[in-house]
């Protein structure tokens, strides 16, 4: 069995020389100013917050960046939010292109939607990390709700257990894909109450608490964090996508 690092800096400013790093898996590493020359690449897959990446000498984040606009232009119109308006202009945008998703996803069958690929979040447990987001950035972080989460979200990956099991989130759960739309679906419109009477200047109200216990006091708006759950709603999205085309491809046929 191979072995696994978990939460440590023993590979810090680390040099790693003829070493066989094949089919290595990183996940929510810190990578920044990692140096890789006169190695191997063939078969990697990047995905994350990439800036000023540079292969063989070329920085490839303008192209990368212009290419996902393009296949997923409600980036920009995310990025250009700047009122009241666009906030909700987003968000109508969201619904319509999820509810898009998920009758795509309906058709297939329910295991499908647990099925994962490469071992990243299956859909249902995509769906119950957007709850958690929700319930983080809008419900305790905007509302100020006392007890804004619910049992089935899930939260990151590096959050500790015990600190969500402290939250009342069941991290064990094997809830149905209805269970999970069905918990959704109130953090939505959760979400699309907070905007329906929201204002310019309610955009810069500042946001008293953090969004979860372990996470960075820091200033916070009303903005800001819709911006962060408007993100998450539109990166999960992207992944969903790439990861329903992989099981509609497993799935054989209907004969014509």
């Amino acid at each position: 069995m191979a072995a696994q690092y978990d939460n440590t800096d023993a590979f810090q400013g680390a040099s790693f020389t003829m070493a066989d790093l094949s089919a290595t898996t990183f996940r929510s590493c810190d990578l920044r100013r990692i140096k890789i020359v006169d190695s191997w690449l063939m078969d990697v897959n990047v995905s994350g917050e990439i800036r000023n990446f540079l292969v063989n000498d070329v920085d490839v984040t303008p192209y990368v960046e212009a290419e996902l606009d393009r296949r997923h232009p409600e980036r920009v119109r995310l990025r250009e939010m700047r009122t009241a308006d666009d906030f909700r202009a987003m968000w109508e945008t969201n619904e319509r292109l999820w509810s898009e998703t998920l009758a795509r996803a309906e058709r297939l069958p329910e295991a499908a939607r647990h099925e994962r690929v490469d071992d990243e979040w299956s859909l249902v447990e995509t769906l119950r990390h957007l709850v958690f987001a929700t319930d983080a950035w809008a419900g305790r972080a905007i509302l100020d709700a006392p007890d804004p989460f619910h049992r089935l979200g899930l939260t990151h990956s590096g959050y500790p257990a015990e600190d969500a099991a402290a939250l009342g989130i069941d991290l064990d759960a094997r809830p149905s894909y209805a269970e999970v739309t069905q918990a959704r679906a109130g953090r939505v419109a959760l979400v699309r109450g907070i905007l329906d009477g929201l204002t310019d200047a309610g955009l810069e109200r500042a946001c008293t608490r953090s969004p979860a216990p372990g996470y960075p006091e820091e200033p916070r708006t009303v903005g800001g964090c819709l911006r962060v759950v408007m993100e998450e709603e539109c990166e999960h999205r992207r992944y969903t996508l790439r990861d329903l085309a992989t099981l509609e491809g497993r799935r054989p046929r209907s004969p014509g």
